[in-house]
């Protein structure tokens, strides 16, 4: 203020001087006042303006913010009106935590409603941790959670629905499996890959699913894989590598030794069931399937045995050995066999088996034997405590449909001998 002060009192005292000097002087004046001003002008109204901006800018994020916290929420009329009341005719599947429902909301949008049953055995914890879990993810391979809903004794997660149901829906039908070409199978591989990755890594929590298996790997339109279902997810610290539960709950055939036995979890916990998964995927059998030979083993003890023998080929679904490529479904048993490995420190994690998965020019280790291999230490154990153990009926609802065969077991509560 004092330089405008001084510049405006020199230029009165100029126009107050006769002459052409005071006109020259007059001039140069108002020029030195006049383009510093509007310089100045110029640079205030660019802070204001700015600042108002931003103000504004945060004053919209926190209502974004607040409007979608919000909007997860859904009234309970809306969830019967989309399903028409919960209707038979709408209904998917039920399962032993409750029932699935398609619904259709008033803008067209298709839904798939999960509704809790009153005396399911995942409470209100879990119902919880999987709301606060799915919301905060955001991957292309993990299921979409739309909103939840609880009023009452009513409890209802409603999802992104899935056209193309569940991976074994197609993989364990003698008919559907023939549209699981094998471009489509190592897609699916790959994508159950990448969304096992970003929950142990790259998301801003690290989670351990604890049930993955092909019931919980959802569909799309494209084939693309989305990993469901978080009931029994776990979140760990950044430092923690490990976790340990009196609560065993999960699939049998699917469940590492160590979760199965002492309740043991971790990253490498569901790296083995991502290995199992990888040799359903890559022979159209189930897991709990019974081989026969001269004992009888499960899936992993089979293609290690197979392994062994050299005839890894004779695993391979019929539907794709003329036109598959031979190494590269050799290259994912082989990447299924490292998974499965009965040590725990010898499995890789997701972010190597994405590496094995891209580089071909990767030498991969050689396999030990798996886990719940017949005669290893571990198969005595897990097979006692599975026969001693209580069972009840897999949760199927996220999926949209009922299990496929007795097979698809949840043990509830597990003690080892």
């Amino acid at each position: 203020m004092t330089f405008f002060s001084s510049k405006v009192l020199q230029l009165y005292s100029n126009l107050k001087q006769p002459g052409l000097d005071s006109k020259k002087n007059s001039s140069r004046t108002i020029a030195a006042i006049t383009i510093p001003t509007v310089v100045v002008v110029v640079l205030l109204g660019t802070i204001c303006c700015y600042l108002l901006r931003r103000k504004a800018k945060k004053s919209l994020i926190g209502e974004h913010e607040t409007r979608s916290v919000e909007s997860l929420q859904f009234p309970l009329s809306i969830i019967i009106s989309a399903t028409n009341n919960f209707s038979d005719a709408n209904m998917l599947g039920r399962g032993g935590f409750g029932s699935v429902y398609k619904g259709k909301l008033t803008d067209g949008l298709e839904i798939a409603v999960k509704r809790l049953s009153r005396d399911s055995g995942q409470g209100l914890e879990e119902f919880r941790n999987e709301v606060a879990l799915i919301a905060k993810l955001q991957h292309r391979n993990l299921v979409r959670l739309l909103g939840f809903c609880v009023e009452g004794e009513e409890r209802i997660l409603i999802y992104e629905y899935v056209p193309n149901k569940s991976l074994d829906n197609f993989l364990f039908d003698p008919l559907k499996r023939e549209q699981l070409d094998w471009q489509r199978r190592y897609k699916i591989i790959e994508g159950i890959a990448r969304g096992l990755l970003y929950l142990h890594e790259d998301s801003r929590l690290r989670i351990i699913h604890r049930d993955l298996k092909a019931g919980n790997i959802l569909l799309d339109g494209d084939m693309n894989a989305k990993i469901s279902d978080f009931g029994m997810a776990r979140i760990f610290g950044v430092d923690q590598t490990q976790g340990n539960t009196n609560r065993i709950a999960g699939t049998f055939g699917y469940m590492a030794p160590e979760y199965a036995m002492q309740g043991l979890f971790s990253v490498k916990s569901d790296v083995y069931s991502f290995g199992i998964l990888v040799l359903e995927i890559v022979t159209g059998q189930k897991s709990t399937s019974i081989y026969q030979s001269d004992q009888a083993m499960d899936l992993p003890s089979y293609a290690w045995r197979q392994w062994n023998d050299g005839t890894i080929l004779d695993m391979i679904d019929p539907s794709l050995r003329e036109h598959a490529p031979t190494n590269e479904i050799m290259r994912c048993i082989h990447i299924a066999l490292l998974c499965v490995q009965e040590e725990v420190a010898d499995r890789p994690t997701m972010s190597s088996v994405i590496l094995m998965l891209s580089s071909y020019s990767l030498t991969l280790s050689s396999p030990i034997q798996p886990a719940y291999f017949v005669g290893s230490r571990t198969t005595s154990d897990v097979f006692g405590a599975k026969n001693g153990s209580q069972i009840t009926e897999t949760d199927t609802t996220e999926r949209g449909e009922t299990p496929l065969s007795v097979n698809e077991m949840s043990v509830t509560e597990l003690y080892p001998r």
